[in-house]
């Protein structure tokens, strides 16, 4: 790995130190998170996919993902300060984007619906938060600062700024406030019997 990719690795580890509140040390981040272990294979075997050396970057693949619990195809594109927390049975497609301040939960996976050629897999932009066991799947975008609720079913694009949950993910729309106008009025009639 390069002086520039272990510079990537310690700015994400930075990161995750700001952004998680149960993370003591940096380097308590970089040697026990599965997150940035796999990040370190992924940014490898992305090296040798791009030059083409497909076989090496496989087995680098396959090697991270069996210790880590984490499956990124070598192919993918990941951008800076990505958070994967605690990672267990995320996949990440070969098509799949990744724009840079994304935050990843265990059990998610960006992957396709169909065997097509070209992109399949969806495209995350930058600062998305993806909760718990959310699918996200096929040629769609997720607009920036989004959040994906925890076990969504993703198949549409989802704007910036926007909450979506549920399956199929629908868009979470903010109530308006509600005024009760409430007046009390004293009752002074009397009744005869």
């Amino acid at each position: 790995m390069s002086l520039r990719g272990a510079r990537k690795i310690f700015r994400t580890a930075r990161s995750i130190l700001k952004r998680n509140p149960v993370a003591h040390s940096l380097l308590e981040v970089l040697l026990t998170y599965p997150g940035i272990r796999v990040l370190f294979w992924y940014r490898i075997a992305h090296f040798m996919a791009f030059h083409r050396l497909y076989t090496i970057a496989g087995f680098l693949s396959q090697h991270a993902a069996k210790v880590t619990g984490i499956s990124i195809s070598p192919e993918a594109k990941i951008g800076k300060r990505v958070f994967i927390d605690h990672g267990i049975g995320v996949v990440i497609g070969a098509t799949a984007m990744i724009e840079d301040d994304v935050t990843i939960l265990h059990g998610v996976t960006l992957g396709a619906r169909r065997a097509v050629e070209g992109r399949r897999h969806p495209y995350v932009k930058k600062g998305t938060f993806i909760d718990a066991n959310a699918q996200l799947l096929g040629t769609i975008t997720i607009g920036a600062f989004s959040k994906v609720g925890a076990g969504a079913i993703v198949l549409n694009n989802v704007a910036d700024k926007t909450t979506v949950v549920g399956n199929p993910a629908l868009t979470v729309n903010k109530l308006p406030a509600k005024v009760i106008n409430v007046t009390f009025t004293t009752n002074t009639s009397t009744t005869k019997n």
